[in-house]
């Protein structure tokens, strides 16, 4: 197994060592055996992901914390599934656009309100998942830990964190484009893939 600090040491050895990130994984360095056969796995622990498979602008592999101590595990692969945003999107009250709610993935935004209110409310609201986005749209690399908030609450589903500059660029795009959802799975099994193949955002370094 690769240690999180071999892992990070042969890519920036790669990518000082060749003019681009194309030509550094064709480099040789990469058929060494350790290296294919590592997936990310390897060093994220209890992490989970979704894919987005449209829009094609979007269409990568998003990483997420799940909720630390409240809802219910994603044990179910959901295949897809809509991905709404929230109206308001910080969905502490019932969310404006309810309806378009009912057996999706929601995406809101943190703040005004814990976790697990958002979480209630978008039960209420029909959906089947959600997805809270940070409120610093440049955060590409803190995970919150998103806890209960004591009120003995609980959601009966699935939460999980994304970054926030994801959850920025997810939301923009949908907007420009008018578009009432994304289609996404989740979550995606990543056992298999090894690290250098897998299609992640071009914004965010895991």
């Amino acid at each position: 197994m690769l240690r999180p600090l071999y892992v990070v040491v042969v890519i920036l050895q790669c990518l000082l060592a060749t003019p681009s990130a194309v030509n550094c994984f064709d480099d040789p360095l990469w058929s060494n055996p350790a290296w294919n056969e590592a997936t990310i796995y390897d060093y994220i622990e209890d992490d989970l992901f979704f894919e987005i498979i449209y829009p094609e602008e979007l269409s990568y592999t998003y990483r997420l914390r799940r909720a630390r101590d409240f809802g219910i595990p994603f044990d179910q692969q959901l295949k897809g599934v809509r991905l709404v945003l929230s109206d308001p999107l910080e969905c502490c009250s019932m969310p404006l656009n309810a309806p378009k709610l009912h057996g999706a993935v929601v995406l809101v935004s943190r703040g005004d309100c814990s976790f697990v209110s958002k979480a209630i409310k978008a039960a209420e609201a029909g959906a089947i998942a959600i997805i809270v986005t940070d409120n610093n749209t440049e955060n590409d690399e803190l995970y919150i830990e998103m806890v209960d908030d004591n009120t003995h609450r609980q959601p009966d589903i699935p939460a999980a964190f994304l970054l926030g500059k994801s959850g920025y660029i997810i939301a923009r795009t949908l907007m420009l484009a008018n578009e009432d959802a994304a289609i996404i799975n989740i979550p995606v099994n990543l056992t298999t893939v090894p690290i250098h193949k897998l299609n992640q955002p071009p914004w965010i370094v895991w």
